[in-house]
C-alpha cells in the first residue's frame, strides 16, 4: 500500500529552530503589538479601533454606539485577539486621566483615577473625538497605504494620515522582546510651535526646542521639578526621566493651625493606592509629623493631610512624603519607536518632530495627486458634456436610431469611453440651458484648481507653507487658547535641598536594645533599668543592653575590625527572642560582635585587637554608608578585634588574658581613622582581654557581678608607660578579666 507524505520533513538543529522562531516572535511583538509608529503614534490595536469606528460612522457629531459593537467589529475584521484586551485598549483611549487628548468619547463608566475598572462593554458607549477625526482626516484620499487584513477579505491602513502630532501629544507605553518604549504626553500647542520652528529651521538646536517644549504636560497636572539641563539632555538623547510632584497648598484652619491639601497627583498614580501607602506608613510610625490623611475628593482631587502640630514646617512634612510616597514620581523617557521604514530605534525630540513633518509632507503629496486624478476625471466628463450640448440634436438622434450609440458617438466626436458613458447616463433634466452654464463654470473652476495643484506638486517651498498652515489649524483647534489645550503641568524649579530630621520620618520613642551573647537583637519599649527578667533562647544570655531612641543609629563593631550601622527603628520588637543581628547587618557567619552602642556625633572611640594593638578613632569617621560596613581596625592574620569603647577620661586601663593590668595616659594613644594602631600591652602568652578609658582621679571601676561595682583609687602601682607588661590587678578584680 502506497502512502503519500503529508509534507516535507527536514532535519534541523533544535537551537536553530528555536532561534528562528523566537526571532519571528520578537519581531512580531515589536512591530505588531508593543511599539508605536512615529508617524501617527499608534500601535496596531489602537489604529484598528479608530478605523473600525470610522467605518461604523461614529464621528464626533453623530450618536454613540455600544462598545461591544465596536469590539466585535474590530475582532471580526481586523484584530483576531481576545475581546477584553481590545476593550481595555478602547477604555484607555477614552480616559481623560490616561490620555492628554482622548481619542474616544466615552459614555458610561470608563474607570477613574482611583484605579476602579470600567463597566462591561455591553453597558458603555463610544464614538470618536475631534482629535481622532484629525488623525483619520484624508484616509479616503489615498493619503496612506493599505494592506490586507488577517483573513484577506478587506484592507486596513498601515498608518493613519495623522494631522495631529499624536505620538508626543498623548505619549505611549510598551514593552516588547528586548526593548521598551516610554513617552510622556506633551502640550499640543507647544508641539505645534516646535513644528513650525522646525519647518523654518530644520537643524534647530535642542535648547531652542526646549524653549518651545519645556517638558511633558500630563493629563493629571502636577509640577515638573526637573532641572532644565536634564530635560535638554533627555530630549537630546531620547532617553531620560522627569521628576514630577503633586500640587499642594497649606490651608489655614481655626485655632491658628493648618492642613495641607493635595489637588493634583502625579501621572498614572492610583489615588486609592497612594492613600493606602500613606496610611501604612502612618501605622508603621514612619511619618512622625503627620497625624492623619482624609480623602475629600469629588470630581476634583482633594486629599487632606493633617500635621501633628502647628509647629511642623509644611515644607519639611511634604518633603518627607515626597521621599517616601508616590506624591513624587519619576516618569521615564525612552523614545523607542518604529520609523517610516518599520525599523525600531530610539529617536530624539527633533527626529520625532521631523518624522511627523515628513509624514505630513508625504500625505500632502499623495492627497494632492489623488485630488488631481479626480479633477482630471471630472474634467474629462465635463468636456464630454460640453460636446453633447454643442451637438444635442445629433446626440439625441444617435441614441434613438443607432444600434450601438456609444461606439457611434465615440467615432463621431472622438470621445473617450468615460465621456461616452457619461453622456449616455445623462438625465433629460440636465439638457436645460442653465445646466450647461453651471457645467462651464465648474469646468473653469476645476481647471484653475488643477493648475494650482500641479504648481503645488512642483514647488516644495509652497508645500511646506501649506503644512505650516495645517499645523496652525491644529494649534488653533487644540492649542493653549482652547479649554482642552491649556497646559496642566506646571514647569517648576528644581526644589532646594530641604534637610529632613529623622524625627520627621520616624517617631521618636525611648527603647532598650538587647543583644544576646549569640547575637540575637530586639528592642523593648521604654528605658528599662532592670532587664534581668528578659528571656533568651536556651543556652543564650544577655550581652549588651543599650538605652536608645527610635530615631538613633546603632554602631556595631565586629571581630573583623569593621563598623556597621543600623537604624534602631529597623530592629524587631520585644516579643520573642528577636532576630540574628548578623543577618540584619550582613555579617559573615564566622564573625562575632565586639561592641554595640548608640551613635553620638563628635564622640571618640577606643578600638583594640586581641594582640594588644589599638588607637583612638573619631566616631563620625566610622559611620558606614554601605551594607558592607567600614574597615577601621586593620588586623594581622589570625587576629580578631577585641574592644570597642567610648573614650572618656585621661587614662587607659588594659588587662590581658594573663591577668596583668597596665594603666597609662590617654595621650600616649594616637588618634587615627584607620590602621593597626600601636602596642598597648606586651604579652608573652595570650593576648588582650579588655581595655577602657577613665579619669585617674576618680579611680578605676569594674563590675563585680550581680549588678555591683567596685572602685580602686590607689592605682600608683599599675600606672606606667604604654606597651609595658603590667602587673597583677588589685585584689577583688573581676574573675572574668573584664571591666564590665
Amino acid at each position: 500500500m502506497n502512502s503519500t507524505p503529508a509534507g516535507e520533513i527536514r532535519d534541523i538543529k533544535l537551537s536553530d529552530a528555536l532561534s528562528e522562531r523566537y526571532l519571528s516572535y520578537a519581531l512580531s511583538t515589536i512591530m505588531a503589538r508593543s511599539l508605536p509608529d512615529v508617524r501617527d503614534g499608534l500601535k496596531p490595536v489602537h489604529r484598528r479601533l479608530l478605523y473600525a469606528m470610522r467605518q461604523l460612522r461614529l464621528d464626533p457629531n453623530t450618536g454613540f454606539k455600544k462598545s461591544a459593537r465596536v469590539v466585535g467589529d474590530v475582532i471580526g475584521k481586523f484584530h483576531p485577539h481576545g475581546d477584553q484586551a481590545i476593550y481595555d485598549a478602547l477604555v484607555r483611549l477614552a480616559q481623560d486621566f490616561s490620555l492628554r487628548f482622548p481619542l474616544i468619547d466615552g459614555q458610561g463608566n470608563f474607570g477613574n483615577v482611583d484605579g476602579d475598572n470600567a463597566a462591561a462593554m455591553r453597558y458603555t458607549e463610544a464614538r470618536l473625538t475631534e482629535v481622532a477625526a484629525a488623525l483619520l482626516d484624508g484616509i479616503d484620499a489615498d493619503a496612506v497605504d493599505f494592506r490586507p487584513t488577517y483573513d484577506g477579505e478587506a484592507e486596513e491602513p498601515v498608518v493613519l494620515p495623522a494631522a495631529f502630532p499624536n505620538l508626543l501629544a498623548n505619549g505611549a507605553q510598551g514593552i516588547a522582546v528586548g526593548m521598551a518604549t516610554s513617552i510622556p504626553p506633551h502640550n499640543v500647542g507647544e508641539l505645534c510651535d516646535a513644528l513650525l520652528h522646525l519647518i523654518k529651521a530644520p537643524n534647530a538646536t535642542f535648547d531652542k526646542l526646549v524653549d518651545l517644549v519645556p517638558g511633558p504636560d500630563f493629563p493629571t497636572g502636577g509640577i515638573l521639578v526637573e532641572a532644565r539641563e536634564s530635560i535638554v539632555d533627555s530630549y537630546k538623547t531620547g532617553r531620560g526621566s522627569f521628576r514630577l510632584r503633586a500640587r499642594w497648598e497649606a490651608e489655614k484652619i481655626k485655632g491658628g493651625s493648618y492642613q495641607i491639601v493635595v489637588t493634583e497627583i502625579p501621572f498614572q498614580v492610583q489615588k486609592s493606592r497612594l492613600i493606602e501607602k500613606i496610611a501604612e506608613l502612618l501605622l508603621a510610625k514612619k511619618l512622625a509629623m503627620l497625624a492623619d490623611i482624609r480623602d475629600e475628593s469629588t470630581e476634583e482631587i482633594r486629599l487632606v493631610l493633617e500635621p501633628k502640630s502647628r509647629n511642623v514646617d509644611p515644607e519639611v512634612l511634604m518633603e518627607s512624603l515626597f521621599r517616601q510616597t508616590d506624591l513624587e514620581t519619576r516618569v521615564g523617557l525612552n523614545m523607542n519607536v518604529l520609523d517610516a521604514d518599520n525599523t525600531p530605534r530610539v529617536m530624539n525630540l527633533r527626529e520625532a518632530l521631523r518624522a511627523f513633518l515628513d509624514h505630513r509632507h508625504e500625505v500632502l503629496k499623495r492627497t494632492t495627486r489623488f485630488r488631481l486624478a479626480k479633477i482630471e476625471h471630472r474634467l474629462e466628463v465635463l468636456d464630454g458634456y460640453l460636446i453633447a450640448y454643442l451637438n444635442i440634436d445629433e446626440v439625441i438622434r444617435i441614441i434613438r436610431e443607432e444600434d450601438d450609440p456609444k461606439a457611434r458617438m465615440m467615432k463621431r466626436w472622438k470621445l473617450s469611453d468615460v465621456q461616452a458613458e457619461a453622456i449616455l447616463n445623462m438625465r433629460l433634466r440636465a439638457l436645460r440651458k442653465l445646466e450647461e452654464i453651471s457645467i462651464r463654470e465648474e469646468h473653469a473652476a476645476l481647471s484653475k484648481e488643477q493648475k494650482d495643484l500641479k504648481q503645488l506638486l512642483r514647488n516644495e517651498k509652497r508645500r511646506w507653507t501649506v503644512i505650516g498652515e495645517q499645523v496652525k489649524e491644529i494649534r488653533d483647534q487644540f492649542g493653549a487658547k482652547t479649554e482642552i489645550g491649556a497646559r496642566r503641568t506646571e514647569i517648576g524649579a528644581p526644589p532646594s535641598e530641604v534637610v529632613i530630621p529623622l524625627e520627621a520620618v520616624v517617631e521618636r520613642e525611648p527603647v532598650t536594645v538587647l543583644c544576646s551573647a549569640k547575637g540575637w537583637v530586639r528592642s523593648l519599649k521604654g528605658h528599662q533599668e532592670d532587664v534581668s527578667d528578659a528571656k533568651y533562647k536556651e543556652g543564650d544570655r544577655e550581652r549588651f543592653a543599650v538605652h536608645a531612641q527610635t530615631t538613633d543609629k546603632l554602631l556595631v563593631f565586629a571581630t573583623n575590625g569593621r563598623f556597621y550601622t543600623l537604624g534602631v527603628d529597623k530592629l524587631p520588637g520585644g516579643r520573642g527572642f528577636g532576630e540574628p543581628l548578623r543577618l540584619m547587618m550582613g555579617l559573615p557567619n564566622d564573625q562575632d560582635i565586639v561592641g554595640l552602642q548608640v551613635h553620638e556625633p563628635g564622640r571618640r572611640l577606643l578600638v583594640a585587637s586581641a594582640d594588644g594593638r589599638g588607637f583612638i578613632v573619631p566616631e563620625d569617621e566610622v559611620v558606614a554608608q554601605t551594607k558592607n560596613g567600614k574597615q577601621v581596625l586593620n588586623l594581622a592574620e589570625g587576629v580578631e578585634a577585641a574592644v570597642c569603647r567610648p573614650v572618656s577620661g585621661d587614662h587607659v586601663a588594659v588587662v590581658g588574658e594573663n591577668r596583668k593590668l597596665i594603666i597609662f595616659p590617654l595621650d600616649e594613644l594616637p588618634e587615627m581613622t584607620r590602621g593597626r594602631g600601636v602596642i598597648m600591652q606586651k604579652y608573652k602568652d595570650g593576648g588582650l582581654s579588655d581595655a577602657k578609658t577613665f579619669t585617674l582621679a576618680d579611680g578605676l571601676t569594674w563590675s563585680s557581678g550581680a549588678g555591683r561595682t567596685r572602685t580602686e583609687s590607689d592605682l600608683v602601682a599599675w600606672v606606667g608607660k604604654r606597651a609595658q607588661a603590667g602587673r597583677l590587678p588589685p585584689t577583688g578584680f573581676s574573675r572574668a578579666n573584664k571591666f564590665g
